[in-house]
């Protein structure tokens, strides 16, 4: 789907005031120079149409699919209105690959002190103050936006009470774009004073704030050092989007983007050497992912005890899509820990209702990241 990225002039021309220009980039976004990026809906992965009732009655409880053995138990799920036999037998097929793994959870080293996960989860809205079409963080005004914010957090919090809720910023300080820009890298970097401006939002709500990197024709090696003042701070992580890594040439937004082993091991190394450095405590890397390209090699990631790695399930769909690719692309290539992202409006576009926290819950392992665009 081409998403445009419309954006608010007066909060640019705020942000403009006292911002300094990065090099080879802007320091401030136009109308005209945010061009077109895309989102693409996820492919099905596992159970063909031909294979499951069209039903569009309510999921029931208990569902047992094709795949499931005889002597196995069957699974409940949630019965929420709007939920088609096909969204239940994906969820369950997704709990079965999860439950039958012996891979989760990763065998790691243990948890080095003030590790956030796996004993709490992280809720983040996603998105950038300058656009109203780039996710939640910018689409209301904020104060409409903050208590939204709270809703959520006491949902997952009443869903899980197991794991507290930390709450975060999910900022995207490096954008992709449709035009080359001066420098021919098909991004643009937000400017100090806008990633402030979102920091002083998270400090508020005692949250971490995330930098989110879309690299364009540029790399990580090249965009990550500018960030490293933020990152020194012991509650701002980081993300990188593969979705927009233009390696083969193509513009952000005309294919589905890719990166290595080699890009995620270099962003966990930076971290690492932060946490060293500073005497900080576990950053968090959050990697985008909902096709099988978007990260190659995914079993050379090199796990570091001062940072913690977590694959989120980035795809818009209807629920037996986003299911399946969880399964797909995420539960069968481990990593470390798991994450869930759910749209407001691409997940609903089709008259489905968003997933609710019981139901994202019952996918294992359970997501301890999730965002909200």
């Amino acid at each position: 789907m081409l998403l445009l990225f419309a954006l608010a002039t007066a909060l640019a021309c705020a942000a403009t005031k006292d911002a300094r220009p990065s090099p080879g980039g802007e320091a401030v976004p136009t109308d005209a120079q945010m061009a077109a990026s895309t989102t693409p809906q996820m492919v099905p992965v596992a159970v063909a149409a031909s294979q499951i009732p069209a039903s569009t009655a309510s999921s029931t409880a208990p569902v047992t699919g094709k795949d499931s053995a005889a002597k196995e138990p069957p699974i409940t799920v949630p019965s929420v209105k709007g939920r088609t036999s096909k969204d239940s037998l994906a969820l369950v097929n997704a709990i079965r690959a999860g439950m039958e793994s012996t891979a989760w959870p990763v065998k790691t080293q243990e948890p080095l002190p003030g590790s956030i996960l796996p004993t709490r989860r992280i809720v983040a809205f996603y998105g950038t103050p300058l656009s109203k079409r780039m996710g939640i963080l910018g689409e209301l005004p904020p104060d409409q936006m903050l208590a939204r914010f709270d809703k959520e957090i006491a949902a997952w919090q009443k869903a899980d009470p197991s794991h507290p809720v930390l709450p975060a910023f999910h900022l995207i300080a490096v954008v992709a774009q449709g035009n080359p820009g001066k420098d021919g890298k098909y991004r643009m970097r937000m400017t100090d004073s806008l990633v402030n401006l979102v920091y002083s939002w998270a400090q508020k709500k005692h949250a971490l704030l995330f930098l989110d990197v879309q690299v364009g024709k540029s790399t990580v090696q090249e965009e990550l050092p500018r960030l490293v003042p933020f990152l020194q701070r012991p509650d701002v992580m980081l993300g990188i989007d593969p979705e927009f890594s233009m390696k083969f040439g193509d513009p952000p937004g005309r294919k589905i983007g890719t990166m290595s082993s080699a890009d995620v091991n270099y962003a966990i190394n930076l971290l690492s050497g932060l946490v060293k450095q500073y005497n900080l405590p576990p950053k968090i890397l959050v990697v985008h992912r909902f096709t099988r390209n978007m990260l190659t090699n995914s079993k050379g990631i090199k796990l570091d005890p001062r940072v913690q790695v977590v694959i989120d399930m980035d795809g818009w769909g209807q629920p037996w899509l986003k299911y399946d690719s969880y399964r797909a692309y995420v539960e069968a290539e481990p990593v470390q820990f798991t994450g869930f992202k759910l749209f407001y409006h691409n997940d609903t576009k089709k008259g489905d209702p968003l997933l609710t926290p019981p139901e994202v819950l019952m996918l294992n392992p359970k997501p301890l990241y999730i965002q909200y665009q």
